[in-house]
């Protein structure tokens, strides 16, 4: 099948348009369960009222497995920020409301936020085995309710359509800890765009109650994991640096 140019590509896969449908096609270096995974975790998300692109097919396309779903017209709030930087804080209030809707509901199925995390930062190559033990002592130490957590909550991943917000990407979503993934989201935002993730995590314990502390406890894990995903463009230094610190 032909797709054409993707209109986007990520670490994981790259995205077509093709005959109004958006399709997912992944990486050859995933697991060959990676699309059935993610488009079971988008049809529970979908099955809790989240606003998720509807799933039409997980198939493979020219021998790489990918998922089929609906087009979702739209900008997302990534691009609109770009465009007009002065309302930024708006667009982090609307993510922050869409951030808690998530972190309402009591997930069944997911796959545990304790356990990804403990097989991200038992794999990263970068750490010894000291800190390794000192960070999972720490993550099996934290309490919390698990909650529905997105584990990759930013901007461009939320395309805003009529009106509404519709929530992309749902690969590394789990049963969770909502301060991790706050954490998680301050800690994307903070290497570009410093001063966004303050608006985004002050905004954030505005409207719940959270405190710094109760969300940068996670710091050093969520870096940790970080870590293991190898992304190109991620600043390591940086990411040891937490680790460090915390």
């Amino acid at each position: 099948m032909y797709l054409g140019n993707p209109i986007a590509s990520g670490n994981t896969a790259d995205i077509f348009l093709h005959e109004n449908k958006v399709i997912k096609i992944f990486k050859d270096h995933l697991p060959s369960s990676e699309a059935m995974k993610e488009a079971s975790k988008q049809k529970l998300a979908h099955s809790a009222g989240i606003p998720v692109p509807k799933v039409l097919d997980v198939s493979r396309i020219n021998g790489k497995q990918s998922i089929t779903m609906e087009y979702v017209p739209g900008k997302t709030l990534g691009e609109l920020f770009f465009e007009d930087k002065g309302q930024a804080e708006e667009h982090l209030m609307m993510s922050v409301d869409i951030q808690q809707q998530i972190h309402r509901v009591i997930p069944k199925s997911f796959e545990r936020m304790r356990d990804k995390l403990g097989s991200q930062i038992a794999s990263v190559s970068q750490l010894d085995k000291r800190r390794k033990s000192n960070l999972l002592s720490k993550l099996n130490s934290i309490k919390f309710e698990e909650r529905l957590c997105h584990g990759d909550f930013h901007l461009f991943n939320l395309i805003l359509a009529d009106n509404k917000v519709v929530i992309i990407d749902w690969v590394d979503s789990s049963a969770g800890d909502i301060r991790a993934d706050v954490y998680r989201t301050y800690l994307l935002y903070s290497q570009f765009y410093p001063d966004l993730a303050e608006i985004y995590v002050d905004l954030y314990c505005q409207k719940t109650g959270l405190s710094r502390s109760d969300i940068f406890e996670w710091a050093p894990i969520i870096a940790a994991a970080r870590l293991s995903e190898k992304v190109s463009t991620e600043n390591e230094e940086r990411l040891l640096k937490i680790i460090n610190h915390y």
